[in-house]
């Protein structure tokens, strides 16, 4: 083979190289485009959710001794009852979750605080829990979270009733099991949260497994007058909060789209959208390991002309609580929780 021929056969390899090497970088780019998209899709509404500028520094801490709860990171869940479905007004809140995510294995559990737990808030005595946010906003209800259960929680998410609502609608309802002595209840007040939210609802017509509009089962997350009352009610919210996690980790990502854009506008959060985003990317991965309501064991005495919840001791509540969220066993409850502990029992 000639000099010239063996250039002339090197300029077309290298021609052909380069070709394949911009055919691979374009299908690099492509893929890179096709994840990309929809991370800025969701970065930008993430960043659509109204935020709360909230100064942390007010937020009381207590002087609590639990090492494991590092590795928790624990968030607030309100559901105000605001029957404007206002979101920023100083409302009471219905609803008080606090949801604690392993950062490791990304399980987590739901702790609801029945609405009536009496507990000491800063400046207004002892009263009901879902006063707090009434009186000071979050910053009060994160304080008062934090100093009679011996936490360390400073963020929030606020949500309303048409939240939930277009949630479970977006997902084609949830399934829930009715009883016959929640039946007229859930249809009562789904009627109710119809015409708040201005839309129609059809009347359940039966007992037993049932799946759920949005509206009908916002209406059952609201009953409390069965047995157990509030009790009861508290585990409604956290069946509904788990199914409506079980249809989205199997929702389709343009279902999960929708949802983004129809509810992030509605939610209010101390959490900023990198936070938020971190979050939201590892949501698929995320596990209910357990819920349940607190507290433990507990009375409902009337203290004041007012029917509350109770624990039998707050200090050994507490202790469990502990137990539950971060594992850790033989807690000893700081001296605040055992002097309010005292103080509660005395007013029995």
């Amino acid at each position: 083979m000639t000099n010239k021929r063996k250039k002339t056969v090197s300029k077309k390899k290298l021609r052909q190289q380069r070709r394949k090497r911009k055919r691979i970088l374009y299908i690099i780019e492509f893929i890179l485009l096709l994840i990309l998209i929809p991370l800025a899709f969701i970065y930008i509404k993430l960043g659509q959710i109204p935020t709360y500028n909230m100064d942390r520094s007010v937020i009381e801490k207590n002087e609590y001794n639990d090492a494991n709860m590092k590795n928790y990171t624990n968030i607030a869940l309100f559901g105000v009852d605001s029957r404007a479905n206002e979101l920023k007004e100083k409302t009471r809140t219905d609803c008080i979750i606090i949801a604690s995510i392993n950062n490791k294995t990304k399980d987590v559990i739901l702790a609801s605080i029945y609405r009536d737990t009496f507990v000491y808030i800063a400046d207004h005595g002892y009263t009901k829990i879902n006063h707090a946010y009434a009186y000071g906003g979050p910053e009060l209800a994160l304080s008062t979270i934090n100093k009679n259960f011996d936490l360390n929680v400073t963020d929030f998410v606020t949500v309303n009733f048409s939240v939930l609502t277009e949630v479970i609608d977006l997902l084609g309802g949830v399934d829930i099991e009715i009883t016959k002595d929640e039946l007229d209840y859930v249809n009562a007040y789904a009627k109710d949260v119809a015409r708040i939210n201005g839309k129609k609802t059809k009347k359940i017509p039966s007992a037993g497994l049932q799946t759920l509009t949005g509206i009908q089962a916002t209406g059952y997350c609201r009953v409390r007058y069965t047995s157990g009352g509030d009790f009861t009610r508290s585990q409604r919210q956290r069946t509904v909060m788990n199914q409506i996690v079980k249809k989205a980790k199997s929702s389709n990502p343009i279902t999960l789209y929708k949802i983004l854009d129809e509810v992030l506008p509605q939610i209010y959060t101390s959490l900023d959208t990198n936070t938020l985003v971190k979050l939201a990317s590892s949501a698929l991965s995320y596990n209910i390991a357990d819920d349940f309501g607190f507290p433990f064991e507990k009375s409902t005495p009337t203290i004041n002309k007012a029917s509350v919840v109770t624990a039998e001791t707050l200090s050994s509540n507490v202790s469990t609580l502990h137990e539950k969220l971060f594992g850790t066993t033989g807690y000893t409850p700081s001296s605040t929780v055992d002097y309010r502990s005292n103080e509660i029992a005395s007013m029995k």
